[in-house]
């Protein structure tokens, strides 16, 4: 693994806190490796293996029932998943693929459970991770069921403005039709409610958006700090 990775990845709030014997203990086992685009990583239904951290590159988790399927989140450096699988020795509920050449750095689950048990600011970390995770998800769900189509895409391009610096132009950073599975759509539904947001403040053009009027987008989609966080950074979907 490069040093500069391993830095980075020491920083990371599951990581910062913990004994630095531990770390470099729990590094030992873990590896580092380079994935193509379009790279199924894991199968929900599978064995929670490694621990998966992602240092270059972007992935998508991805959940399926019969022919259906849909986006849950998008990973992007540096962030985990999946966590909560690996601390539970469970099988994995959603599943993983790369979106574009990726490196990841992969830690085995046995190993993460071994120092969770011995070392409490680690344990303390991955209860804090777990619970704005947990958070991350009732916030996505109660936006799925409280609001309409139309605004769930408002606020979609509103906080990809605040992340982007609080920007009133700015490059969509995934495909639209994973922005449409994320958001509970269909790829056409999406397409038409872009087309309806002229009047609220926002122009889409391809990937490129443009706020421009941000006082109505407000009036709007009044941003919810109980349903629009943040909480999970790492999740940027």
């Amino acid at each position: 693994m490069r040093p500069d990775d391993l830095a980075e990845v020491r920083h990371l709030p599951l990581f910062r806190d913990m004994l630095k014997a531990n770390f470099d203990a729990l590094m030992q086992g873990a590896y580092a490796q380079a994935f193509p685009e379009g790279l199924e990583l894991i199968r929900q239904g599978d064995p929670a293996d490694f621990l998966h951290v992602v240092l270059e590159g972007a992935v998508e988790l991805h959940a399926g029932w019969q022919d259906r399927s849909c986006t849950m989140a998008v990973v992007k450096p540096v962030g985990t998943f999946i966590l909560a699988a690996c601390i539970k020795d469970v099988p994995y509920l959603m599943s993983a693929r790369t979106l574009e050449r990726s490196r990841l750095l992969l830690v085995p689950a046995s190993d993460l459970r071994a120092v969770f048990r011995r070392d409490a600011e680690f344990a303390v970390s991955t209860i804090t991770e777990l619970a704005g995770c947990y958070r991350a998800v009732v916030r996505h769900a109660k936006s799925l069921k409280l609001r309409n189509s139309r605004e769930r895409v408002a606020a979609y391009m509103l906080k990809q403005s605040q992340l982007a610096g609080g920007a009133l132009r700015f490059t969509l950073g995934i495909e639209k039709r994973l922005i449409a599975s994320y958001l509970g759509m269909t790829p056409e539904n999406l397409s038409r409610a872009l087309k309806t947001l002229d009047d609220v403040g926002i122009e889409v053009h391809g990937q490129m958006v443009t706020i421009t009027d941000m006082d109505r987008l407000l009036a709007f989609v009044p941003p919810d700090a109980l349903i629009d966080g943040p909480d999970a950074p790492g999740l940027v979907a």
